[in-house]
């Protein structure tokens, strides 16, 4: 009885770590009901996001994010981008999430060029370690081969898809434009494909760990899901991903924050 007791209190805690990191590896997931009714009762609003030039879409930054679940902080996650040679860039991201003695690390990086202002993806690698499974995942964007290879086996055709973190920076490039509505063709960290679509939501002024800022919020919509995930992007700071919250059924099952930011252009 005691040890079956344990046993569920120490998947009820997995279950909470994981939904956490999920939430924390900046990835946005699906959005119900609540996120259909805003779009289909202001069908025919105005664009909320004025066309806005900035110098530099893919300018290098280095942000630092605090992860909550009901106002308790949970973990930390660092997120950066850096020019290489030529056209060529490098995308990192890193978490690390702890709930009682269970823990949760993570990182991906992305390669990719840019093109006439079009992301290119090459390559991007996903890695998970703590407690339970550890799990790895590499894609490769085999462009003269018109493939996708996912842990070195063929598994897609190359069809303008973008990887689990280039899909977001390409979104801060479109928000910078004016644009309102977006439409994602998506090879996750897991390599299952995948399919977003965004909608701007309205404007939101935030007081976050960083301080006080304006900012561009954006929900996404699938169909059948019973969570709803809300991004907010600040214009002030290049369009950058500022915070990301998640809902499950109407209860918060994560929120992160950013707390720190530096670029090439401020």
């Amino acid at each position: 009885m005691v040890l079956n007791s344990k046993s569920k209190v120490t998947q009820q805690i997995k279950r909470l770590l994981f939904i956490c990191c999920s939430v924390f590896t900046l990835t946005l997931s699906a959005q119900e009901a609540e996120l259909h009714s805003v779009m289909e009762d202001k069908p025919n609003e105005p664009a909320v996001v004025e066309s806005t030039t900035v110098i530099d879409p893919f300018s290098s930054f280095a942000a630092e994010f605090k992860a909550y679940r009901f106002g308790k902080e949970l973990g930390r996650a660092n997120l950066a981008l850096s020019k290489l040679e030529g056209n060529q860039y490098r995308l990192d991201y890193s978490s690390s999430v702890s709930i009682f003695f269970l823990s949760d690390k993570r990182k991906e990086t992305s390669y990719f060029e840019v093109d006439d202002g079009q992301i290119i993806p090459q390559s991007y690698v996903f890695k998970r370690t703590g407690t339970g499974s550890d799990k790895h995942t590499r894609i490769e964007f085999d462009h003269e081969k018109g493939k996708i290879l996912v842990n070195d086996r063929p598994s897609f055709p190359l069809e303008n898809q973008l990887d689990n973190q280039l899909y977001r920076l390409d979104l801060q490039a479109q928000l910078a434009r004016g644009k309102t509505s977006f439409d994602y063709r998506v090879i996750n960290d897991r390599g299952q494909y995948r399919e977003y679509q965004m909608q701007v939501l309205g404007k939101e002024s935030l007081s976050l760990p960083f301080g006080d800022i304006d900012a561009i919020k954006v929900g996404i919509v699938r169909e059948n899901s019973s969570r709803s995930t809300f991004a907010w992007f600040s214009p002030a700071l290049n369009f950058q991903l500022v915070r990301l919250q998640q809902f499950k059924d109407g209860e918060e099952q994560g929120d992160i924050k950013l707390s720190k930011y530096s670029s090439s252009t401020s």
